[in-house]
């Protein structure tokens, strides 16, 4: 049997240790645990009691709120947590992030947050709304959040008042599914002359949005890459464009002019459909720009067919334009194992050129089709300095063993440029 004072101590120490943490020891756990938990580590000890009534950066995750279980309804559980946030919290919230589940929309409770943030001095803030209800129309008081620096809506409805000009302090940006004019994101862009990071996951622009950005870095657009216009990004280094069109009939683009103020550009990312919409300029498609990209380092292509001839066109003037590239990954997408060779993929189309910087190539979903196998080949005679091309089989071709070896002995039957590069040809997926 343990001394009664050991017995004693093992119940108490606990219990001391909470509430012997420094002020910012307690503040620092609490921003890190969802909002609800927080709330509940006010019943560890009178020290402990209400102390994230004062906390800057609150959490709110309610997307798993339903419950077969329960009978409350969602929205009164969520109108109570809100009702304790808002009678009980003091002092500024200068970060404040929600993830919510829009069928339980309509929830007017949400309107008196966005009020109680915006008399707060919220300067980060992440409204993400899933599931399949209305959107959420962003109330008046939204638009008075001032000393925003960090935004990022999802499933909302954004309505401005007219002398609503933005948000002048933003530094990121990030729009999913929001529904908006194309006047006020073109002028809320522009408004916001210290934004560094773009995302806009928007269909459905009507009209020509002009990114007029001096300090932005990073842009990620997901859309119809016709409903926008690069017009000054000096500093841009990474662009991701995803566009959602399937062209029937090919809107013109001049490629050199979209890609003209993109010198400081380094990390490029294209799909299917964006490429087909880059070659989709007046007459033939150049070989290459007018001018070179040096500062891309980095190229990803998804999606590609490259049985697609402007496709694979705009492909290769892109990277001929890419003297300094450093790292290509390509995936493969809806390959055909009975493309025949392509021309401009032969490794003599590319006398006049070697890719001198490429170190690193990744294929993936091949089949092992003939533009395939053309490509691989030409990158490995045109690489003197690859060290790594790792090729990723789709699982129709993983499931064959009879042509997984004979992909491998073509492979090794191709010249290689670099003595030091490797093939990893891998036939299984994590």
């Amino acid at each position: 049997m343990p001394p009664k004072g050991k017995k004693h101590g093992c119940q108490t120490a606990p219990l001391d240790i909470l509430c012997s943490f420094p002020e910012n020891v307690i503040d620092g756990i609490l921003m890190r645990l969802p909002l609800r938990e927080a709330v509940r580590t006010s019943i560890l000890s009178q020290k402990w009691r209400y102390k994230w009534c004062r906390l800057p950066e609150l959490t709110l995750d309610l997307k798993n709120l339903i419950s077969t279980k329960d009978s409350v309804p969602p929205t009164f559980k969520f109108t109570n947590i809100i009702y304790h946030l808002l009678t009980h919290h003091t002092g500024p919230i200068t970060k404040f992030a929600l993830s919510f589940n829009s069928d339980l929309m309509p929830c007017p409770t949400i309107d008196n947050l966005i009020y109680f943030l915006s008399r707060n001095g919220i300067q980060h803030l992440d409204l993400k709304l899933s599931g399949r209800g209305d959107l959420y129309k962003l109330p008046s008081s939204f638009f008075t959040c001032f000393q925003l620096r960090y935004l990022t809506l999802q499933n909302c409805l954004m309505l401005p008042p007219p002398a609503c000009k933005g948000f002048e302090l933003l530094i990121s940006l990030e729009l999913r599914s929001v529904t908006i004019s194309p006047k006020f994101l073109e002028r809320l862009i522009s408004c916001s002359q210290l934004l560094e990071r773009l995302v806009l996951d928007i269909v459905g622009l009507s009209g020509i949005i002009e990114i007029n950005a001096p300090m932005l870095r990073s842009f990620n657009f997901t859309g119809e890459i016709s409903s926008i216009s690069l017009k000054y990004t000096p500093l841009l280094t990474q662009l991701s464009l995803a566009d959602t069109e399937d062209y029937e009939g090919l809107r013109e683009c001049d490629i050199a002019k979209f890609f003209e103020s993109l010198s400081a550009l380094e990390h490029l990312q294209l799909n299917q459909d964006s490429l087909r919409f880059l070659a989709a300029g007046a007459g033939e498609l150049p070989k290459r720009l007018p001018f070179n990209l040096n500062c891309v380092k980095r190229l990803r292509l998804a999606n590609i067919y490259l049985g697609g001839s402007d496709v694979v066109s705009c492909a290769l003037c892109l990277i001929r334009s890419f003297p300094y590239l450093q790292y290509l990954e390509i995936e493969v997408g809806d390959e055909d194992a009975g493309i025949p060779a392509l021309e401009y993929l032969e490794v003599e189309a590319f006398s006049d050129m070697t890719f001198n910087h490429l170190r690193e190539v990744k294929l993936i979903y091949t089949i092992g089709s003939e533009p395939e196998m053309q490509l691989i080949k030409l990158l490995l005679a045109k690489s003197p300095i690859l060290v790594k091309m790792l090729i990723e089989p789709c699982l129709e071709v993983n499931d064959d063993a009879y042509k997984t070896v004979s992909i491998s002995r073509k492979l090794n039957s191709f010249r290689r440029a670099s003595p030091e590069v490797e093939i990893d040809y891998n036939c299984y997926y994590d």
